[in-house]
């Protein structure tokens, strides 16, 4: 999947097989989901410390996701070959105040 900008100075992320395209408003259903696909592909390439992050995550308080979000974000900071899901957790982290 490729998201292209809609507008030529329009930011993005580039990840592994995706551009991902900064999203500010997400809410909390779209962050929860972001952050159970997170935990998934790193159970799924044997990161279990990082999935164990986001274990439980569904209809946690806010401060404790955003809590979790940064730990992993400095847990990740030395592992390159997780850049992918480290990008998709900076975006998960510009949408945390959406949180409700």
């Amino acid at each position: 999947m490729r998201v292209a900008p809609a507008d030529p100075g329009e930011r993005v992320m580039s990840l592994h097989e995706t551009t991902l395209k900064i999203v500010t408003n997400l809410d909390r259903a779209a962050i929860e989901a972001k952050l159970v696909e997170v935990r998934t592909a790193a159970q799924s390439q044997g990161f279990e410390p990082l999935a164990q992050m986001f274990a439980g995550i569904e209809g946690m308080p806010r401060a404790q996701i955003q809590e979790r979000v940064r730990n992993a974000l400095r847990w990740m900071g030395d592992k390159p070959q997780l850049k992918n899901l480290a990008d998709h957790l900076e975006l998960i982290e510009l949408n945390l105040p959406n949180l409700n």
